[in-house]
């Protein structure tokens, strides 16, 4: 997507549509007389009531260079983030519907709407150029079309926006082009994580996961480290290995390692779970929506994304993101329940689900962040526990954390980056579930609190570190109910951990 940021109005840049957002204040106030400078009759309202996401199509008769279609959006009352949020994406969503290929997106109330926000134009004008890529993407990579005879005929229509146009910018101009061009570096990682999510088991193994990184570290120049299976298992990654025993692929643990130029404010290793397919192994998962655990590599991708983002954002930050991946499959010499395996810290794990999978990677991963570069703080992301969703829902992930001004930061980050996170709790009482008769501890325990115990597992792998936390994304990163108007992955995270470490830079 091309982006342009002018101090020209709106009304007078060349686009296929132009969108105006209105709050209700304004819709009350000045909507109609607006309208009718652009030659509207104020009756195309009808009932819009400039809710956050309301949208309105009208178009005006008067010739010239404009748009004739202009797109009325709705931000509510225009004092929080995520209103603007929900307007831009619906615009995108609704430009790409009708095959509208040039958007130009008025600016001009940049100022007011900054005032009610308490917020810089860049953090605004950022937030909707990326709201703004959310909206229009689409996963359409695997289509031919050839099936599809409307299609043909909509072949030579643009598929996409490819020109977004910020007019009306004034005084502001220069920092609405500062945050625009960060919005567009935050949006396009964020899709490329989107990417990597609905790619299906066949079209994305570990192997290929990893290569996916190896492209980032070149568009984003960090450096990328790949192990194989038998570097793995030399390093005694005994998780790893166990939950790839079923595959006919083979793992891999990847390293992206960002160092920025002069001095860094902290060092953050962030953590994803790549499982790329998970049937659940010997503890087979119902056939029933089995086909959406290909997303069960959603924090590894959101990870790959937000090490790419920081990068190209030249954050004064060291980040390590690790990403240990492989499948989890059935079969002769597949990991069986009650088995015993020796991850690389040394501890063991009586299995009692294979279906705990996510946590016997972790486990690895996490002891090698704290070994080789004992980090300022570990985030780990996973969607890891089906117990999450049913506590959460699919808008919301649960977050655990042994550190209080942590787990506030990722909070607030949260509330910013609109991606929202609950703290659930990490209690002592909770240890007993995780306990093993056989084994230094259990991958499951009852059959309350399985979002918990999960997180208390992962916690006995930190050795001792103080500023830990883990987000359980299972619900937000690939949501079947009420999550998301595009179907498919959201990119959970990758906001969420840009917002945490822009506050740390």
């Amino acid at each position: 997507m091309k982006l342009t940021v002018t101090a020209r109005e709106v009304g007078s840049v060349k686009a296929d549509v132009f969108a105006i957002l209105l709050s209700r204040k304004e819709l009350k106030n000045e909507a109609g007389k607006r309208l009718k400078s652009l030659g509207i009759d104020e009756s195309v309202l009808g009932d819009f009531k400039a809710a956050a996401g309301d949208m309105v199509m009208t178009y005006r008769t008067v010739s010239g260079k404009g748009a004739s279609r202009i797109l009325l959006a709705g931000i509510g009352d225009g004092r929080k983030s995520e209103e603007y949020r929900k307007a831009a994406e619906s615009v995108a969503r609704k430009a790409v519907d009708m095959h509208l290929g040039v958007l130009a997106l008025d600016c001009s109330a940049m100022t007011e709407w900054c005032s009610h926000l308490k917020r810089k134009p860049q953090f605004l004008s950022a937030l909707l150029v990326e709201a703004t890529l959310y909206g229009a993407y689409r996963f359409e990579r695997l289509k031919t079309g050839k099936l599809d005879q409307e299609k043909k005929k909509e072949a030579e229509k643009p598929k996409t926006i490819e020109d977004l146009v910020l007019a009306g910018c004034g005084e502001q101009l220069d920092l609405i082009e500062k945050g625009a061009g960060m919005g567009m570096i935050t949006g396009a990682c964020q899709n490329m994580a989107r990417d990597l999510v609905n790619l299906p088991g066949n079209h994305l193994s570990a192997e290929e996961l990893a290569e996916a990184a190896r492209q980032s570290g070149q568009r984003g120049g960090f450096d990328v480290t790949v192990f194989d299976k038998e570097k793995i298992t030399e390093l005694g990654m005994g998780g790893l290995l166990a939950v790839n025993k079923g595959s006919q692929q083979p793992p891999t643990f990847t390293i992206l390692d960002y160092r920025p130029e002069g001095k860094t404010k902290k060092s953050v290793a962030l953590v994803g779970k790549g499982v790329t397919f998970d049937s659940g192994g010997i503890s087979l998962k119902p056939s029933e929506g089995m086909g959406e655990m290909k997303s069960d590599m959603s924090g590894a991708a959101a990870v790959l994304a937000a090490v790419e983002a920081a990068a190209r954002l030249a954050l004064p930050l060291r980040i390590i993101g690790i990403i240990p991946a492989t499948d989890n499959m059935p079969g002769g010499s597949a990991l069986k329940p009650g088995d015993v395996i020796t991850t690389m810290s040394g501890i063991t794990v009586e299995v009692g689900n294979t279906d705990a999978e996510g946590r016997l990677i972790l486990a690895d991963a996490l002891a090698y962040a704290r070994k080789e570069y004992d980090p300022d703080v570990i985030v780990d992301l996973a969607t890891l526990t089906g117990a999450c969703i049913v506590a959460l829902g699919n808008s919301v992930a649960g977050m655990f954390s042994n550190d209080d001004e942590l787990a506030d930061t990722l909070f607030k980050a949260g509330q910013t980056s609109g991606e929202k996170v609950w703290r659930m709790p990490l209690w002592e009482e909770y240890d007993e579930l995780i306990k093993s008769e056989v084994a230094d501890v259990h991958n499951i325990g009852g059959r309350g609190a399985g979002a918990v115990t999960a997180a208390m597992f992962l916690s006995k792998f930190i050795d001792g570190h103080k500023h830990w936390a883990h987000v359980d994304i299972a619900g937000p990163a690939f949501p079947t109910k009420g999550g998301s108007k595009t179907p498919g992955a959201t990119g959970f995270g990758v906001r969420l951990l840009l917002d945490l470490l822009q506050g740390w830079s």
